[in-house]
């Protein structure tokens, strides 16, 4: 366990996901977990979504797009309701749905400003 209590190192899966931005590529929640040595539980996709959203808190702090939208399920390619729930209130433009297309217009803009943004600069 990492010193927030979690199994999960914030520093590995930004690295994983900074990664993922310059090779303009997604993870399924099942396949990050795969990765990070663990096969998919509801419990560990929730720990790990909590991960998630420290991850986007801090990099929005230093400026920088978020990262965990590069997180989707494998059903649709769109990140999981609680993606959505988590930005009520800070995003203008956010959707009214967590599905269909305005969802996936939003989530494909938010995937470009990561491939983007990660492209063009190096992790600190």
């Amino acid at each position: 366990m990492t010193k927030s209590g979690s199994i999960f190192d914030p520093l590995e899966v930004r690295a994983l996901l900074i990664e993922a931005a310059r090779q303009r590529q997604t993870f399924t929640y099942g396949a990050l977990l795969n990765i990070l040595g663990h096969t998919f539980t509801r419990p560990l996709m929730r720990q790990l979504c909590k991960v998630l959203d420290r991850i986007d808190e801090d990099g929005r702090a230093c400026g920088e797009p978020g990262l965990a939208v590069l997180v989707v399920r494998q059903s649709d390619g769109l990140p999981g309701q609680g993606w959505f729930v988590s930005r009520t209130g800070l995003y203008h433009d956010l959707p009214r749905e967590w599905e269909g297309p305005e969802a996936r217009r939003y989530t494909e803009a938010r995937q470009a400003d990561a491939f983007a943004y990660w492209q063009m600069h190096d992790p600190a």
